[in-house]
């Protein structure tokens, strides 16, 4: 089992407003193929009820509403993936984390569920991934 980070989902479903560089399209060629694996429901993965809202807003106001409801019914209902609860507790524990590797809160915040479910791998294209010891970033 992988996290699933933000990142993938964006540059999965962004449409961009200006043309991409051949390796800008080639992550987002990597990004729509884990996705497609996760919907298919041919890997299990975890994530976040904030990297869910983070996603949601995103899509919302690039595409709208309607885009963004579907995407988030979508990853609560799909039983390939588990969308795990925060408080306010594990948000005071990756400000440290977060702090301490030099990543954003949000990152933190995953790679201390990464820890708590001895989870080894995260689906990322977001490189500050790699300063937190102990996983390894996936981009296929």
């Amino acid at each position: 089992m992988k996290f699933l980070d933000s990142s993938v989902f964006l540059h999965a479903y962004l449409k961009p407003k200006r043309e991409l560089s051949p390796r800008e399209l080639a992550v987002k060629e990597r990004a729509r193929k884990i996705i497609e694996r996760v919907e298919e429901g041919l890997e299990k993965v975890v994530t976040t009820v904030v990297h869910v809202a983070e996603v949601a807003n995103i899509i919302e106001a690039r595409h709208g509403l309607k885009k963004s409801l579907a995407l988030v019914g979508a990853l609560l209902t799909q039983p390939n993936i588990r969308v795990l609860d925060v408080g306010s507790e594990d948000y005071g524990v990756a400000a440290v984390l977060a702090e301490r590797y030099y990543v954003s809160i949000n990152d933190a915040l995953a790679y201390l569920q990464m820890l708590n479910l001895q989870i080894k791998e995260v689906y990322s294209f977001d490189k500050h991934f790699d300063n937190l010891p102990g996983i390894k970033r996936v981009e296929e």
